[in-house]
């Protein structure tokens, strides 16, 4: 089992960074560069507990197909989006925010497990773990962006 921790700063109040997280369409913004699209479930605006949404986008030149669903959800505090089905064995996203001193401390942990024994965990190694940080880099840029917009009235 591979783990991805990672923490983003924003200057916006917890509950507007938990909606944007969780905002199919900022995702979707997010993830132009591998033309990522909702085409199933849940495909704009606010995914809830127990819906799911169904992704297509294109990772290392293919085009792959990626549902989830909601399985956990505190309002505002901590969601969980695990994968029902798609290319890994098991993937679990955890979102944890917490508020202090005018910011929301969002913070992700994602676990999972790539198919294919030794050539997963090989391939893992060498190209999945670092094409995912750089995915969730990404997307926590424009959650940042868009969120402290709007905190600031910009939007």
């Amino acid at each position: 089992m591979t783990t991805i921790n990672l923490t983003t700063k924003i200057k916006a109040s917890k509950q507007l960074v938990f909606d944007a997280s969780r905002n199919i369409d900022i995702h979707q913004k997010s993830a132009s560069k591998s033309n990522e699209k909702a085409i199933a479930g849940v495909t704009s605006g606010l995914i809830n507990l127990n819906e799911t949404v169904t992704w297509r986008g294109k990772h290392f030149r293919f085009y792959l197909t990626h549902q989830s669903r909601i399985t956990t959800m505190n309002l505002h505090d901590y969601f969980v989006d695990e994968m029902e089905r798609g290319k890994f064995k098991t993937f679990k996203h955890e979102h944890f925010f917490e508020e202090e001193n005018g910011f929301t401390i969002m913070k992700d942990k994602i676990q999972y497990e790539t198919p294919f024994g030794i050539f997963g965990r090989l391939f893992d190694f060498l190209f999945l773990k670092k094409h995912l940080i750089q995915f969730l880099l990404e997307r926590n840029k424009i959650l940042k962006k868009v969120s402290e917009n709007i905190g600031n009235g910009n939007i």
